[in-house]
């Protein structure tokens, strides 16, 4: 009970000492859009990747009631997950590319980085589904030839 007491209060300092650092780093003009923009960020969550995270595992979900689906549903999921990831991920460096609001961004083709990184985890994920769904193929053939228990 104490070390939860302990650890409480010193997430609470840290807290509060982040609180202060912000305040005394930002200008009042930017302390008023940050209840705005925290706002839109709470709003996009919960009417833009709530329910698209809820329609596309629903839609997985039915995909691998399917015969046989749900061998390779984990190379679906994963790929999907990871697509979302890295999306969520460049997103703030897709909408101010070239708005010279920071200036510690590289000047590189952020869009095009990322389209050939969805790309690759597509295509990696296509291949790992194949490769399971082939192992799958495999196995079915064996064991409707009577070779089975390895006879």
């Amino acid at each position: 009970m104490k070390t939860r007491a302990a650890l409480a209060t010193l997430g609470v300092g840290f807290g509060l000492w982040g609180v202060w650092l912000m305040l005394q780093s930002l200008e009042p003009q930017a302390l008023i859009r940050l209840p705005l923009w925290l706002g839109g960020a709470v709003i996009a969550d919960d009417l833009v990747l709530v329910p698209t995270t809820v329609a596309v595992g629903w839609l997985v979900t039915r995909w691998s009631i399917g015969p046989d689906h749900h061998r390779t549903v984990g190379a679906v999921r994963t790929t999907l997950l990871y697509i979302g990831i890295t999306t969520l991920i460049a997103i703030p460096l897709l909408l101010r590319q070239g708005k010279g609001a920071n200036p510690t961004v590289l000047p590189r083709n952020y869009l095009r980085d990322w389209l050939l990184l969805e790309a690759t985890i597509i295509a990696v994920g296509l291949v790992v589904f194949l490769v399971q769904r082939s192992r799958l193929t495999l196995r079915r053939t064996r064991a409707s030839s009577g070779d089975i228990g390895g006879r």
